[in-house]
């Protein structure tokens, strides 16, 4: 008995019961989804919701560790989703005559398309990350943008020659029985549908122990002091370009994982999917959940995908009330007594008063 109330108290100290709640809000919502699809009491509308709510939800993870973590204001998620998009929908589409099995090409296109993701995250984030604040933001969305408009002009192609690349429309000599996978403006056609939403599952507990064991590591104090003071991060010994450069490889190795659940969900995908308004749509989630908060972050992406569908039938008055309900939302998370009213519920919980880890 005494040995459960350690487990019990280790489980929700200080430095666990965030990553704890965090878990179990995912593995509790798995299971009741679970349920009321084998019950035939969820709609088709939902349904066609979930894989792309475990997309976002990973990629506002992975956003919140670079913005809130780390304290960079990035711009360029969408642009690291669509790398991982499209390298996911190539690469099942080359696998599809040799591999049958759909989990085996969506596990390889998510683990290739973070690769890619976080390649083109590395180079870029060189010269990024010397820069700081409103200058930071706008290189990354030039960055995004120049991503969507490099997939808008790109044609790829295979056959039993190998691949074929081009920037020039009509220019892919494929021979008969070949694939085009990427056709330019049209994107990604034919695509066969693999994602699922267990692997989403997945994939968001997979991005909650990356991020928490590196915010409760060594490296994610030291990111942190980076953000809160980098003269005296410094001065202490730490390389704060490296540190900075942790935090945002890894942010956009979740978005091209994400972008490569993504991209696979659907039959046709287009280049403009991942335009300016999907990266500002996910740094949304992040700022309404808290920065550094991944619970938060969670249940923001939840609600604020859900509620469009919700409000459909309002038809005109939808995005009216959903703009609304943002406002309202964002004024009551930074309203001083409903902190204090959320410390003291905290304090009330079993093990008694513990200090707050996320803010």
């Amino acid at each position: 008995m005494e040995n459960m109330k350690n487990f019990f108290r280790t489980l929700f100290d200080n430095n666990h019961r965030s990553r704890t709640v965090s878990y179990l809000i995912v593995i509790i919502g798995y299971a009741v989804i679970e349920l009321m699809l084998r019950t035939g009491n969820l709609s088709s509308m939902f349904q066609s919701l979930l894989v792309p709510v475990t997309c976002y939800i990973v990629a506002a993870l992975g956003l919140n560790l670079n913005v809130g973590v780390s304290g960079e204001l990035n711009l360029g998620q969408a642009g690291f989703m669509s790398l991982g998009a499209f390298t996911g929908v190539c690469l099942s589409g080359v696998l599809a005559p040799v591999i049958s099995n759909g989990i085996i090409r969506l596990i390889l296109a998510i683990v290739l398309g973070a690769l890619v993701a976080s390649l083109f995250g590395f180079l870029i984030g060189i010269p990024v990350l010397k820069l700081q604040g409103d200058y930071l933001a706008i290189v990354t969305l030039a960055f995004g943008e120049i991503i969507k408009s490099l997939v808008n002009n790109l044609f790829i192609g295979f056959d039993q020659n190998g691949m074929q690349f081009s920037f020039v429309e009509n220019k892919l000599n494929l021979a008969p029985g070949g694939k085009a996978l990427i056709s330019g403006p049209m994107g990604a056609t034919g695509t066969q549908r693999i994602s699922t939403f267990t692997i989403g599952i997945i994939l968001v507990l997979i991005a909650l122990t990356i991020i928490y064991n590196i915010i409760y590591s060594r490296s994610g104090r030291a990111i942190q002091a980076c953000r809160d003071n980098r003269i005296a991060a410094e001065s202490v010994g730490i390389h704060v370009a490296n540190t900075k450069m942790l935090a945002f490889v890894i942010s956009a190795a979740l978005a091209g994982a994400a972008g490569a659940l993504y991209g696979l969900n659907y039959s046709t995908l287009v280049p403009a999917k991942f335009d300016f308004n999907l990266s500002i749509l996910v740094l949304v989630y992040v700022v309404l959940g808290g920065l550094g908060n991944m619970t938060g972050t969670i249940f923001s992406t939840i609600i604020l995908v859900l509620l469009p569908e919700l409000l459909r039938g309002l038809r005109d008055y939808r995005m009216l009330i959903y703009a609304v309900v943002l406002i309202v939302m964002m004024i009551l998370s930074n309203n001083e007594k409903v902190k204090e009213l959320l410390a003291k519920a905290r304090q009330s919980l079993p093990f008694g008063r513990t200090k707050e880890v996320e803010e």
